[in-house]
């Protein structure tokens, strides 16, 4: 791998001389040349520059400099023949030579001409990986109001260029050097034999799983009444790992949220899509360019969700990712809340109960005026709600302060708070959202109250759900559904904290 730096500072390159970098071009893995850009002048003032056409403040570099540079650039590219002329310092990272003007090659090899500006495209770490494996890059790095545009328009027609105009971000430089040392490292410390141990790469920001990185530690374990996580000390590499995983993807969705859209779903675990489901993040299935929609709502979801994903708790295999939203239901929402509980309520439903009995239990749990009546005393009846797209998508619904012979008739533990409902809707399930709204329900709880909840004793699948959540058995409960009585399983979880992981 071979830069040609062309500047007209060059010697503020001599800081790759240092660390990795300098020690790469010692071993051969990459070398480096600075061009002072002021050697392709031919005026006693060496200017490089003036003033715009069509007025304006500040001053352009020239075209006809920078073309003179560009084009000698071009012709040290091949590294075997300019040697081979004498024409290219052997090391000239290590000695400083700058490239002469009149140097020359017979023939040209596939070289990236890169661009510093604020205008050009943000440097990634994909850009980077597709960058080490060019042979030669060649950084023009501007000054002043920039280079004239006719610069990159001419060399991007040329068949032998890449040209990449790249940005550092959405601030300005004095000029292009800074941008063109990140760029230097950047690529430079991707290829064979820079790093010591190649692993390390994997694991950092934007490689491997395309996360931030999880946070690290080291001695001393307790720093000014600041430990190192408990997890890192016992030894259980599975555990840590899982560990760094949820710190990778948290970081990502508080920091850098829009890398979430180009993960890799089918990969993530139930907890991991629950854990980006409560920072705003779900993966629709999705088998037409634009039609993931169709998975908040109505029967094309259901029908999408079996085709692309089969089972409900496997991730299905083509995703889209979308916004979702947790919060406090309004009380104009009463007549959704309502269509809704009434639409999920029998997904949970034993296959014996009737429709009639159904929809005799919805007509009263559900009835419009009993939902508006609860949202009117928050206090003591909590909902939580999702929302994709402006349509309401599932809810929580949990009563706090029941008197004693209210948790009787529950069949729930005297004092604890009652989490009487967890639903999304069908196409949903799987995804991760019921859990992100049940974390999220049970975190709006006093820290030391206790949740408990009855479910089918047929239904597995919820049961194992609550498991998850740090849920255990502690006895049973009669339900009456539209005249029906029911057998439930009841279960309680001391913290909203404690969460399983079984």
């Amino acid at each position: 791998m071979r830069f040609q730096l062309i500047s007209i500072f060059p010697e503020f390159f001599d800081v790759l001389r240092i660390s990795l970098v300098g020690k790469a071009a010692q071993n051969g893995i990459l070398s480096w040349i600075a061009t002072d850009l002021r050697d392709f002048t031919d005026d006693p003032h060496r200017t490089v520059d003036d003033t715009p056409y069509g007025g304006g403040a500040g001053m352009v570099m020239r075209a006809d400099i920078w073309g003179k540079a560009i084009d000698g650039a071009l012709e040290n590219c091949d590294l075997d023949a300019g040697k081979s002329a004498g024409r290219v310092p052997e090391n000239p990272e290590v000695t400083g030579q700058s490239a002469p003007p009149e140097a020359q090659s017979p023939r040209r090899a596939k070289t990236v001409l890169a661009v510093p500006t604020p205008s050009g495209h943000p440097l990634t770490q994909a850009k980077v990986r597709e960058l080490a494996e060019a042979k030669n890059i060649i950084v023009a790095c501007g000054r002043y109001e920039g280079i004239d545009a006719r610069v990159v328009a001419h060399y991007r027609e040329m068949p032998n260029v890449e040209v990449f105009e790249y940005s550092l971000g959405d601030y300005v430089l004095n000029g292009g050097e800074i941008a063109a040392v990140a760029l230097v490292e950047a690529v430079g410390r991707l290829l064979e034999g820079m790093v010591g141990n190649p692993e390390s790469l994997v694991e950092e920001s934007f490689e491997g799983s395309g996360l931030l990185e999880y946070p690290s530690y080291t001695r001393p374990s307790q720093w000014r009444n600041l430990e190192v996580p408990e997890v890192l000390l016992g030894g259980n590499h599975a555990k840590i790992e899982e560990w760094r995983r949820t710190q990778a993807l948290e970081r990502t969705a508080r920091i850098r949220p829009e890398l979430l859209e180009h993960l890799d779903a089918a990969k993530l675990s139930k907890t991991e899509r629950e854990i980006l489901a409560g920072w705003g993040w779900i993966y629709l299935p999705s088998l037409v360019p634009g039609d993931s929609a169709a998975a908040v709502s109505g029967h094309n979801a259901t029908r999408q969700t079996k085709v692309a994903g089969g089972a409900n708790d496997a991730a299905p295999r083509s995703c889209v990712a979308q916004r979702v939203v947790i919060r406090k239901p309004k009380r104009g929402e009463a007549l959704a809340l309502s269509a809704l509980g009434s639409e999920t309520f029998p997904l949970a439903c034993p296959s014996y109960i009737t429709p009639a009995e159904i929809e005799e239990f919805t007509e009263v749990e559900f009835n419009l005026e009993t939902v508006k009546a609860r949202l009117k005393d928050p206090e003591h009846h909590r909902y939580l709600v999702a929302e994709i797209g402006g349509e309401l998508v599932g809810y929580t619904y949990v009563i706090v302060g029941l008197d004693e012979a209210e948790a009787q008739r529950a069949g729930i533990t005297p004092g604890d708070a009652y989490l009487s409902k967890c639903y999304v809707r069908e196409s949903l399930r799987g995804l991760g959202l019921s859990g992100a709204l049940l974390e999220a329900a049970l975190a709006e709880l006093d820290s030391t109250m206790a949740v408990s909840l009855g479910t089918s004793i047929y239904n597995k699948r919820a049961q194992k759900f609550y498991r998850r959540h740090g849920f255990k058995k502690i006895g049973a409960r009669e339900f009456v559904v539209g005249g029906r009585v029911n057998q439930d399983v009841v279960m309680r979880r001391l913290r909203p904290d404690s969460v399983g992981t079984s």
